[in-house]
């Protein structure tokens, strides 16, 4: 790893990182507003029957529970769009961007193997993506203060759900450097990447509003990040050994493929 590029492209996206971290920290602490505000509104529409209770549900969180409803706050649009700008953005532009902008040589020009580039941009992401998802849960850990229902969690398991989300996010992160050191164009990287974090959350967003082919959530990363399981103090390990496999194929994938590439001048 170059210290000296890692903290570079830290600081490039130091504006962008605060202003989202900012946003994240806001949208965190409005989920147990609403939760408080809504959720025996919500009970009691689902209990007469005039909404199915299906459409309360939303990937693996629901309005039901305080812990679904921070699970519902982390896997809505608005959060995966906050971290989903690097996990994504900053991954599928790290090396097809350079590439196509063709700066790439000038920065391998340097004493900076490949793999030390990769490393670099992987843990600069790891920063950002990290920071992002601390404002999330600060937030979310605010709003539940502030409405006084800290009991109903156990907030000791907190590093649990930071480090459980910081796999998912993770995994997605590494297949974003896996097709960036794959392309020579940005376009191509981010489409494939957008396809497969958009193909997870559909089977997520799938089976939780269709019973009948529920099994579907399994094979979602989605599912695999459950904030509101973990804070009741029900674990999955299972959970925390998938993502990080999620993580591993692609790394192992970019770090033979991207060394071996020939990288012909830029058009």
């Amino acid at each position: 790893m170059n210290l000296r590029l890692l903290v570079q492209t830290v600081r490039w996206a130091r504006v962008r990182l605060i202003a989202v971290m900012a946003v994240s920290f806001g949208w965190g602490m409005l989920i147990p507003v609403i939760y408080i505000a809504f959720g025996d509104a919500f009970k009691g529409l689902v209990d007469s029957g005039v909404i199915p209770e299906e459409l309360m549900s939303f990937g693996s969180g629901s309005l039901f529970t305080l812990g679904g409803a921070l699970t519902l706050g982390l896997q809505h649009p608005l959060a995966i769009a906050f971290v989903g700008i690097f996990a994504v953005g900053s991954t599928v532009g790290a090396i097809a961007g350079e590439r196509e902008r063709g700066t790439l040589e000038v920065l391998m020009a340097r004493p900076l193997s490949r793999r030390q580039l990769y490393v670099t941009v992987a843990g600069a992401v790891v920063i950002l993506i990290s920071l992002i998802l601390a404002s999330l849960l600060a937030g979310e850990v605010a709003g539940v203060a502030i409405q006084g229902i800290g009991d109903e969690l156990d907030l000791v398991q907190l590093p649990l759900v930071f480090l459980n989300g910081l796999l998912m996010w993770g995994a997605f992160a590494a297949f974003g450097l896996a097709a960036s050191v794959s392309f020579d164009r940005h376009a191509p990287a981010l489409g494939v990447t957008m396809a497969y974090l958009l193909i997870n959350y559909f089977l997520e967003i799938l089976g939780s509003l269709w019973h009948d082919v529920e099994w579907t959530q399994q094979y979602s990363l989605f599912h695999h990040f459950n904030p509101g399981r973990i804070l009741t103090g029900d674990a999955d390990p299972l959970d925390f050994l998938l993502l990080a496999g999620a993580i591993v194929i692609p790394v192992v994938y970019a770090l033979i493929v991207f060394p071996r590439r020939d990288l012909a001048a830029p058009a």
